[in-house]
């Protein structure tokens, strides 16, 4: 399942509809500095010996922890021609150790009344617990036990090979949204590998194998390359010491090297694919633009540039008062539904992106036109100061407001993280969205929503064929990740 644009695991889907009901820009994770204004939690940023940072958020609201454990890896880190290797090691990773045989660690923390998954992006691989606070030292020790400590055989290698190919039969080729947004992403990276996808082509999953895993894990797994993010009702200094006595006792990895990834040649022409599918019910087009995300807009000193695409996301395309709902669904009525998004999370560049399906009547070429001309107004004419006020208002409140819900400040901070983002980032995200103007949102339309930077993708029901469900595999039941 994706979520986020950009994430692949039935693991985290609790939190994916968290985030989608609120639907907060990428540093809309910033809560924390309006959040201390008005008393709220205080994050607390430390540094283990062995290079494990550890992000402290206190929350004593419930006696409860969410514990999440971030690696710095993800499919875009894969070996040339070994897509799906890094989710495929996700599932590995419950499959025990040494000390903790399989399924130990998940019996435990069902016995104590916890939840617990795990989640694999382009950029970072994610495992979490969400237990009773006396029980974080426990879920702790299991994490820092298999951080390094992983036991691997084929016996439960090439079973779980199995479990992943029917995975991606159900999630991709199964679901001719997913199918397209996979197509479009292959359209979009030409050279880069986001446009790869998390759960890898079948081909080269049909190939993993039990030496691919443990090299990888080897490689990317350790203290040094990772974040521990703790969020609920504990002290940050107790938290430090219950790290230091569990995961401070893990060696560093040597030999890690920084992540350096083929980047994208100049985009000099607009691309454009149709996906034909017999079970399409509803028609779509969408349209994805290659845009800094904000790591690479602070690399290169594009100052305010992301908050700024946020910004213009957030009016062209979130909530019915949108500019694209308003245009296309309720005055010109030529749509059922229409939308945009801007997802800046990315540790290179990132994707913008308009979707829209067609009233009764309306082809997609037309529906395209008249997205364009909403676009087109907002590059030639900008943005009103009403719309300016109303979309920072509501991107800061619904910041402030998510801060009820302990996993997402968790994850929101690990994915920040994760992604090139610092904590001090994260604290001054509110000041930088409000420092937003009118200009700066215009000049990021008129400077990234050029077409020549675009993928632009239809999604037709296919009349000429049957439908048939894909060759694949016979489903195999799976642990924890279907």
């Amino acid at each position: 399942m994706t979520f986020r644009k950009n994430e692949f695991s039935v693991g985290a889907v609790a939190l994916a509809v968290v985030l989608a009901s609120l639907w907060l820009p990428a540093f809309g994770i910033a809560a924390e500095t309006a959040a201390a204004k008005t008393g709220g939690p205080k994050v607390a940023d430390f540094k283990l010996a062995n290079g494990l940072e550890l992000v402290v958020i206190p929350d004593h609201r419930a006696p409860v922890v969410t514990h999440m454990i971030w690696y710095k890896v993800g499919a875009a880190d894969e070996t040339a021609g070994k897509s799906g290797l890094a989710h495929f090691l996700e599932h590995l990773m419950f499959k025990g150790t040494a000390k903790n045989p399989a399924g130990r660690f998940s019996t435990v923390v069902a016995r104590i009344g916890g939840q617990e998954n795990a989640f694999t992006s382009s950029d970072y691989t994610g495992y979490y617990q969400r237990v009773p606070s006396e029980q974080l030292r426990t879920v702790m020790e299991f994490e820092a036990d298999r951080m390094t400590g992983l036991v691997l055989t084929d016996a439960v290698v090439l079973p779980e090979r199995d479990v992943i190919l029917e995975e991606r039969n159900q999630r991709m080729e199964n679901n001719p949204r997913a199918r397209l947004g996979e197509q479009m992403d292959a359209a979009l990276f030409l050279n880069h590998p986001y446009g790869k996808p998390i759960i890898g082509w079948r081909h080269e999953m049909e190939q993993l194998s039990r030496d691919d895993a443990i090299a990888f894990y080897k490689r990317f797994y350790g203290p040094n390359d990772a974040v521990l993010v703790i969020a609920g009702d504990i002290e940050p200094d107790a938290a430090l010491k219950l790290a230091q006595d569990t995961y401070g006792k893990v060696k560093r990895v040597d030999g890690l090297a920084p992540r350096q990834r083929p980047q994208e040649p100049p985009q000099v022409s607009p691309r454009s694919l149709t996906l034909a599918d017999p079970r399409v019910e509803q028609p779509a087009v969408q349209r994805s633009y290659l845009v800094p995300s904000f790591a690479t807009a602070k690399a290169n000193k594009l100052s305010g540039q992301s908050e700024a695409l946020d910004v213009l996301g957030h009016i062209l395309g979130t909530g019915s008062n949108s500019r694209m709902y308003r245009s296309l669904v309720v005055d010109k009525r030529v749509a059922v539904s229409a939308g945009a998004y801007y997802d800046s999370s990315a540790l290179d560049m990132a994707k913008f992106g308009f979707y829209a399906s067609p009233g009764a009547g309306v082809t997609l070429p037309q529906l395209e036109a008249e997205a364009d001309a909403v676009i087109a107004q907002v590059v030639d004419k900008g943005v009103t100061d009403e719309e300016l006020e109303r979309a920072k208002s509501r991107m800061i409140a619904d910041a402030i407001y998510a801060q009820d819900n302990q996993a997402s400040m968790a994850r929101w901070y690990g994915q920040a993280l994760m992604t090139g983002a610092t904590v001090e980032d994260v604290r001054t995200w509110p000041d930088r969205i409000r420092a937003v103007t009118a200009q700066q949102v215009q000049d990021v339309a008129r400077e990234w929503l050029d077409k020549k930077r675009s993928v632009t993708g239809y999604l037709i029901k296919d009349t000429t064929a049957p439908v048939q469900q894909p060759a694949g595999i016979q489903p195999v039941k799976a642990e924890k990740r279907s």
